[in-house]
């Protein structure tokens, strides 16, 4: 049984954009998102990330360009000490979904048997509703982080379904909270 944390991509470890991230050029980590899922890492975890990008689907986002901005999140990583397992993408359009787009768990179900991760130890870290709808469907605990648009989905309101929601500043912050999750149970 594989310890993993399952992480959205856009606002969780790089810097969003209300248009996304369509460009290599526009690709920039937060502070501290490396460091935070080396210290991870360290501790043992597996490292899958799920990704919704329907810009491809769109055609405003090369296949070819969306993997070279994952190469820079690797490299970072990696420089950082840390490793990210495997990406899950997610390239349908909002108004045609697969059952891999979040909101619905596909991916997250896709990483936890893959990796043969439980569930109920899973973390799933996102800044957005459709993240924290795909951990509850897929049996995961979740995590808000406020960075990207996850101050607003924090405003909005968390439907009480969802509920426990850890809610934090960042992706180190949600780090901290997984480690010492860990450490008790």
């Amino acid at each position: 049984m594989a310890r993993l944390v399952l992480l959205d991509r856009d606002g969780v470890l790089n810097q969003d954009k209300p248009e996304g991230i369509l460009r290599r050029e526009e690709f920039r980590l937060l502070p501290g998102a490396a460091q935070a899922v080396a210290q991870l890492t360290r501790a043992g975890f597996r490292i899958a990330i799920c990704t919704n990008q329907s810009a491809i689907a769109r055609g405003l986002l090369a296949t070819q360009e969306l993997e070279a901005m994952h190469a820079i999140l690797r490299d970072a990583v990696a420089a950082a000490g840390g490793k990210i397992d495997e990406i899950y993408v997610a390239p349908d359009l909002p108004d045609a979904p697969s059952t891999r787009r979040k909101p619905a768990p596909g991916m997250l179900l896709e990483a936890l048997a893959s990796f043969d991760a439980k569930p109920q130890e899973s973390f799933m870290v996102g800044d957005m509703l459709r993240d924290l709808e795909a951990a509850y469907a897929a049996g995961c605990p979740r995590i808000l982080v406020r960075t990207g648009k996850g101050a607003a989905t924090e405003a909005r309101g968390i439907p009480a379904h969802l509920a426990p929601v850890a809610v934090v500043d960042h992706l180190p912050a949600a780090v901290e909270y997984i480690l010492t999750f860990a450490k008790r149970g």
